[in-house]
């Protein structure tokens, strides 16, 4: 079965200068993707005639399918009709049904139509076309030169309205599709993308359906697992398969799937076992406990936390002995180990975690900026504490500091608990 190469254009200058953000393309990518479609091209282009008709030519000679959104509103920057008919000199006419509808929508609003408004039922002649159920364009596909062109409003609603209801049945019919992709997202942490790349070279050297990507993400990285069949079943089937082979060599480090986050995994794992958590934090000032409480249902596990931020608070409120200042400092691993067992007891929950370091700009008690301390401590007496030295501005720092806090009280959690 044929290839087809698609292509999604969006046209509007709203989206070059960032005014919204082009999430039509990604739903039509993901709609095509699991009937089988690949998207080879996403493009942008803003409301000017020359540049709108270059991009359309382009198109034609690369691409089978090309899907256009935007452009066909009343006014004069709407420049798709005016872009296409230029290209292939294709006649537009009226369409009576969407003609018709305009003029019933201004008689029942009590509006007055201007002229510019009957633009939005012109379509071209011998195109077919899906009446818009949801607004006042329809839709429409035509063949020029074997590429098949769609063209919606680039209103979401709009376009899903008639993708749906008439582009996808047209394409099914017109496509013969009969296979289905799917994807599988696998999350890790506590590994890099290169790491991770490196213990599956032989499975990624050999992959063919389905196939994998490493995908690098803010101190995590994800497995995209993609597979090609002709059920849902039978691509899933595929995957399985894979992800089996990936876990047996990096299982480790997997903690979820697709939208599942760190933060929903630990609070799951929580409420689990039946474990509750408090927080003692100094150069994070309450951003790992933010993280935390940010999950729906936190309040079930989460029981509070201190921000220590200064020596006397450490001191007075957490109780970290004079000692343990006087002889290490607060950026020091006994600082971090009293900080996390203190808060474990002063608010009567399962677990204490804290951190403690230098954020930055300058040094602090002698240690250099990016020295970090994390802590965690069990009622039964089980903890775990580790230092880290991590380089990058004051905020960087402290994002991934959380995010380290994140993979060791999920490891915690896990295998001590």
């Amino acid at each position: 079965m044929k290839e087809y190469k698609a292509e999604i254009i969006a046209v509007g200058t709203e989206l070059l200068l960032g005014q919204i953000a082009n999430t039509n393309a990604q739903w039509i990518s993901d709609t095509l993707a699991r009937h089988g479609v690949n998207v080879f091209f996403h493009g942008v282009v803003g409301d000017n005639l020359e540049r709108v008709k270059s991009t359309f030519e382009l198109a034609n000679d690369r691409s089978d399918l090309v899907i256009i959104t935007g452009g066909l509103g009343p006014t004069d920057d709407d420049l798709t009709r005016e872009a296409f008919q230029a290209m292939t000199n294709e006649k537009l006419v009226e369409h009576p049904e969407s003609m018709n509808k305009i003029l019933n929508y201004f008689k029942k609003t009590n509006r007055k139509m201007t002229p510019n408004n009957k633009k939005q039922a012109l379509v071209f002649e011998g195109a077919q076309v899906i009446y818009n159920n949801v607004g006042m364009a329809p839709g429409m596909i035509s063949e020029y030169n074997d590429t098949i062109w769609i063209f919606m409003p680039g209103v979401p609603r709009e376009m899903k309205s008639i993708m749906t209801d008439g582009a996808l049945p047209y394409l099914k019919d017109r496509l013969n599709l009969s296979t289905v992709i799917q994807s599988r997202m696998l999350r890790f942490i506590g590994i890099g993308e290169s790491q991770l790349e490196h213990d599956l070279k032989k499975i990624i050297d050999h992959q063919s359906n389905p196939t994998i990507a490493p995908l690098a993400t803010d101190g995590e990285v994800a497995l995209r697992i993609t597979a090609k069949g002709k059920s849902i079943e039978e691509a899933n089937n595929l995957i399985d398969l894979t992800e089996k082979k990936v876990l047996n060599i990096v299982g480790d480090y997997f903690y979820g799937y697709d939208e599942e986050t760190i933060q929903s995994k630990i609070l799951s794992l929580l409420k689990e076992k039946e474990t509750t958590i408090a927080t003692a934090e100094s150069l994070t000032g309450g951003s790992f406990s933010d993280s935390i409480v940010s999950i729906p249902g936190a309040s079930e596990v989460f029981n509070g936390g201190i921000v220590c931020y200064s020596t006397d608070v450490k001191k007075q409120i957490l109780q970290v002995s004079s000692e343990t200042i006087d002889k290490y400092g607060t950026i020091s691993e006994p600082c971090a180990e009293e900080m996390a067992k203190n808060i474990q007891t002063k608010l009567h929950a399962n677990v204490g975690i804290s951190f403690t370091g230098v954020a930055g700009p300058d040094k602090s008690e002698g240690k250099d900026v990016g020295t970090v301390f994390i802590s965690i401590y069990h009622a039964s007496g089980k903890s775990l504490t580790e230092s880290f030295q991590f380089f990058g501005d004051r905020e960087s720092i402290r994002i991934r500091t959380v995010k380290k806090g994140l993979e060791l009280l999920f490891r915690f959690i896990k295998n001590k608990i």
